[in-house]
């Protein structure tokens, strides 16, 4: 491929995409017009990633090229209405600030039976005619609304063990031959919420107190305020009491309040074994949900789903009942498919059914039930591959999640 003069080509990116990350390697070999970028990434489960919805993605890690962050979009329902998830949609997004980035592309989906018949969609062939694709800001894409039929795709060579390998090329043109800069200055990384997290931990020139299950906690409202809008509407709403000092917190557990508190300052999750005195994952998957109601009720989304986040990659057979209740409770969507799927699973449905959880989802939502069996019919018809699940009981709890829960 030539390049136009004064141009240079920056070039190439390779992709194994599939559900969940377990390995990657990068690899890059510098030349002197091109900067090779090879990424591996072992991901699997193309059944457990339909149903997520028209115009919902799974996005791959960024990566280099050109000086640009780039990444790949990947909607296993499609991307846009009007095709009534018919197809599925694969992009390649700028994932970095930039304006006006020009660049080629191509996306190969790879034939996994070894017989060479890829589906190559380039737009490298069409460079001479058109020029490069120009993305004009950040999250601009190029790619394939209807990259492949999705009952074809199910029944192809291309998806093989749950899998699907994409090859991805990416070339950034270079408007400009400067050579590297010689001086520079390091910038640090902000440090801004471990200096909003020190007030916290200092204590100092606090103004409202919290009572939590025995346990008191001094805050500062302008914090408590700036991250929550039910805490900013209690603080300084119309109906607030300008004499308030102290407010008492029912119905949560002082670690939990704790938690959320360290959130609120530090804008992360805290160390629950620091927090709690026990380091085991069913205990982290108790406060995970407990944590995700406390997230709920004051609005911090980004904690609720943080929280979301954990107990995804913790769901298990003693503890998934009791978060496909709290998922619908509190409208977690992508949570309660994740438990569903997990619990519609043969080897998973008769130990899920004998736990205390399952008693009290069938209390507390019973229609979830209607739910489960068309999932159960659907794992029928699919193979699914539970690679994103442990069936395995969390430590802490027996099959049956009969074990009197600890205070946290």
């Amino acid at each position: 491929m030539a390049a136009a003069a004064g141009e240079q080509w920056m070039a190439a990116a390779f992709l194994v995409f599939r559900l969940k990350d377990e390995k990657q390697t990068r690899l890059r070999v510098q030349e002197p017009l091109m900067d090779v970028f090879l990424l591996q990434k072992k991901i699997a489960g193309y059944n457990l990633a339909k149903g997520i919805g028209v115009g919902k993605y799974i996005a791959s890690e960024p990566f280099t090229v050109g000086g640009y962050e780039w990444a790949i979009y990947f909607y296993p329902d499609g991307k846009s209405p009007e095709d009534g998830a018919a197809y599925v949609s694969l992009f390649i997004a700028l994932a970095s600030e930039g304006t006006d980035v020009r660049a080629l592309f191509e996306l190969t989906l790879v034939d996994q039976s070894g017989k060479g018949q890829d589906k190559v969609h380039t737009h490298f062939g069409r460079s001479l005619e058109g020029g490069p694709y120009t993305l004009k800001y950040r999250g601009s894409m190029w790619g394939y609304k209807r990259f492949f039929k999705r009952s074809a795709l199910e029944s192809s060579d291309y998806l093989k063990d749950d899998c699907l390998l994409v090859n991805c090329t990416v070339g950034v043109v270079q408007s400009h031959t400067e050579g590297p800069k010689i001086y520079t200055i390091p910038v640090p990384p902000s440090n801004m919420s471990k200096h909003i997290g020190q007030l916290l931990t200092d204590g100092k020139r606090t103004d409202i107190t919290f009572e939590v299950d025995g346990e008191v906690f001094p805050a500062h409202k302008v914090v408590l305020a700036a991250r929550s809008p039910v805490f900013r509407a209690q603080l300084f709403g119309p109906m607030k009491d300008k004499n308030m000092k102290r407010i008492a917190i029912e119905d949560m557990e002082a670690s939990v309040f704790k938690a959320l508190l360290h959130f609120m300052y530090w804008d992360e999750l805290p160390d629950i074994e620091e927090l709690t005195g026990l380091n085991t994952t069913w205990v982290s998957t108790l406060m995970a949900q407990h944590l995700l109601a406390a997230a709920d009720r004051y609005a911090l989304e980004r904690l609720k789903l943080l929280c979301e986040l954990k107990l995804c990659e913790d769901v298990a057979i003693n503890t998934v009942a009791n978060t496909l209740a709290l998922a619908e409770q509190h409208h977690c969507y992508q949570l309660k498919t994740v438990c569903l799927r997990f619990v519609a699973l043969p080897e998973n449905l008769k130990a899920v059914m004998q736990t205390d959880g399952f008693d009290y989802l069938q209390q507390s939502c019973p229609s979830l039930l209607t739910e489960l069996l068309e999932y159960v019919a659907k794992v029928g018809e699919h193979s699914v591959s539970p690679c994103l699940y442990s069936n395995e009981v969390l430590d802490g709890g027996d099959a049956n999640g009969r074990r009197v829960k600890p205070r946290i």
